[in-house]
């Protein structure tokens, strides 16, 4: 077999059979060109004519035709003739690298990125990294071919950089921060957020000096290149710094509390945890201690570990200072009685920290403690009720922006009675007794969740039409609210679109729940079921590179934000049908893993058609058709039971596409 190494971070370069092929073999640009093309492709395989397309978009098709060939036959005369046909395979229409003895850089960063974004180890974000060297093909940074995979491998080296800063800053290594934050500064010197990141670090660090000469750098390079000064915010904490040899204490506990604020928004409470302890060693007094306690209690049920946010609990009962702080405390006791499994204490705790919330008119607390009761009643089997009372206790509550946290958390919980074999059936009278209280109400946001309830329940039966009118009405109810309203809606119109042949539609409205997910309150949610319904509007337009990058931004979101495989799950068989389309074996494997685990833990026809499905994609990579054909036809059954016609008739179309070849 030909071993063939393709490196194309920091300058194209390859070697066979560990014999590096010299720079003036690819002395003509195109045949090089195609050798790069395959490397970057999805699978390492595209058509001719999407090369042609890319190489010679003025000419002709017969002229660049023409081309190709040449471009072939030099490309292979480079990688020597005795060689040169294992190589680069044709196959019909399709050019080809190797399936066996290939390895290719780029590949290999998005698999450590991936690896590291499920494990969360800083050694193998660090690994990562350093494979992206000085960027893609810096010498083809004027060919538009390479401008979108340089793009995006740019976008995700800044976000795993911050990552990997943001995991060693909340694991206490402040240096290795600072120089992972260095690393994102000198990448991109306009980032004012990098910069501020870096004053702050060094300020942890103790290095006051550098973070008052990092602050003067980014003074220099906004005039300079933008004409403009550090915002207000930035000169604030700038003014901190300057002045901490009299408030050094204080300090240092307000900013490893922000640490710990932003690693809980990101998803990592372990790193929360580490951070808030670092805040208490400094806290100067009870209130600032009590708060803390709170937080990292929080942390730690975030964790699911009630024992070790039992004593952070106990002591911010004792620094309690007001009703709102013991009402909070309230609300973390009712999750830590839950997660014990006693749920009638907890929600008799709910509902206290529920009146104290009312009463200090705090509508983030109220929401807090509406979510509790929410998943209280999600457990014990009275969800519908539950949430009825609920909306009865929203009249003459105003949660404004807080509203999206209240029925986000309900719409992910709503997809279990979607989902389930034991409600599925009764789900779209439900959503319309919901309505008829939200009217009675008047309260309008709950009358924007009971409607697209509706048209979720419609739109999983194929029921296109009125789907669409009750998402638009949903749609409509949620628009007032701003950009901090709720995604759902607007993702499940584009999943309708999606499913109707309406790509445009559906590409309009992920641009619109794309603009909610930037600042909405439950990003884990959103971010989960964005990049799932991307997922099949690619599919569904015949563009598997698409479906590919959007499992890519999944992990990456999940990574900050942490994940919610309820939101995400129709990721799995959308994005393992992409990968068993460009050949991924790794790809489609990990998803079914994934669809497997989730299936087993929540039963459900729906989501165990969901898992065979996947199972079957990744049955395709392995070569074993026959066992891809069966979990097909599994998948089309449990569909056809779970009475979502439209995946039961998908199933059956890749399962005869399978045995087509």
């Amino acid at each position: 077999m030909t071993h063939f190494r393709i490196g194309l971070f920091g300058g194209f370069r390859v070697e066979v059979d560990g014999r590096a092929v010299p720079p003036e073999a690819w002395s003509q640009r195109k045949p090089a060109a195609l050798v790069k093309l395959l490397a970057l492709a999805p699978g390492h395989r595209l058509r001719r004519e999407q090369v042609m397309d890319a190489l010679w978009p003025e000419l002709d098709q017969r002229a660049a035709g023409a081309n190709l060939r040449k471009a072939l036959h030099s490309a292979r005369r480079s990688l020597h003739a005795d060689k040169g046909a294992d190589i680069i395979l044709s196959a019909g229409d399709l050019l080809c690298l190797p399936s066996s003895g290939l390895s290719v850089d780029v590949a290999e960063y998005w698999s450590l990125m991936a690896a590291a974004r499920k494990t969360r180890e800083a050694d193998s974000y660090a690994a990562a990294l350093e494979i992206y060297r000085d960027g893609l093909l810096p010498e083809d940074v004027y060919e538009d071919w390479a401008a979108a995979p340089r793009d995006e491998l740019r976008l995700d080296w800044m976000a795993a950089a911050e990552e990997f800063a943001g995991l060693l800053e909340a694991r206490g290594d402040l240096n290795g921060a600072a120089r992972a934050v260095q690393r994102i500064v000198a990448a991109d010197p306009l980032r004012e957020t990098a910069h501020v990141w870096l004053m702050r670090l060094y300020a942890l660090a103790g290095r006051r000096d550098e973070a008052r000469r990092q602050y003067a750098r980014l003074e220099e390079v906004l005039d300079t290149e933008l004409g403009v000064e550090p915002s207000p915010e930035t000169q604030r904490q700038h003014a901190e710094i300057s002045s901490a040899e009299t408030a050094e204490p204080d300090l240092t506990t307000e900013l490893w509390e922000r640490v710990g604020d932003l690693r809980v928004q990101s998803g990592d409470p372990d790193g929360a945890v580490k951070a808030f302890d670092q805040a208490l060693t400094t806290a100067a007094d009870d209130a600032t201690a009590g708060r803390i306690h709170r937080k990292s209690a929080s942390a730690w049920l975030m964790r699911h570990r009630p024992d070790a946010a039992e004593p952070h609990l106990t002591a911010a009962e004792g620094r309690a200072p007001d009703p709102a702080e013991r009402g909070r405390l309230l609300c973390l006791r009712a999750n830590l009685a839950w997660e014990r499994g006693d749920f009638t204490a907890a929600r008799g705790l709910a509902e206290q920290a529920h009146d104290i919330a009312r009463a200090e008119d705090d509508p983030s607390d109220v929401a807090a403690a509406l979510e509790a009761l929410a998943f209280i009643s999600h457990v014990q089997g009275d969800w519908r009720p539950g949430l009825h009372a609920q909306i009865e206790g929203l009249a003459g509550v105003a949660l404004g922006v807080r509203v999206a946290r209240f029925c986000d958390f309900n719409h992910c919980l709503a997809q279990y009675q979607l989902h389930g074999d034991d409600f599925a059936d009764s789900v779209e009278e439900y959503a319309r007794e919901t309505l008829a209280v939200a009217e009675r109400t008047d309260a309008v946001p709950a009358q924007a969740f009971a409607w697209c309830l509706l048209g979720e329940s419609l739109l999983l039966r194929a029921v296109w039409d009125e789907a669409d009118a009750c998402l638009e009405r949903s749609c409509e109810l949620y628009t007032p609210l701003g950009s901090r309203s709720v995604a759902l809606p607007w993702l499940r119109r584009a999943e309708l679109a999606a499913c109707t042949g309406a790509h445009a539609d559906a590409s309009a409205y992920l641009r619109r729940a794309t603009s909610i997910a930037m600042v909405t309150p439950m990003a884990r949610h959103a971010w989960a079921r964005l990049h799932a319904t991307a997922a099949l509007a690619a599919m569904e337009r015949g563009a598997p590179e698409d479906a590919i990058r959007a499992v890519r931004a999944t992990q990456k979101a999940a990574a900050r934000y942490g994940d919610c495989p309820t939101c995400s799950a129709l990721l799995n068989p959308v994005g393992a049908q992409a990968f068993a389309l460009v050949g991924d074996r790794e790809g489609a494997h990990a998803l079914a893993l994934s669809a497997a685990q989730f299936a087993e833990s929540f039963p459900s026809s729906a989501w165990s058609a969901m898992a065979e499905a996947t199972s079957a994609s990744a049955a395709v990579t392995d070569g074993d058709l026959d066992a891809a054909r069966a979990r097909f036809q599994a998948a089309a059954v449990l569909y056809e039971k779970a009475d979502h016609p439209f995946w039961a008739a998908r199933s059956l179309a890749q399962r005869d596409t399978v045995g087509a070849g």
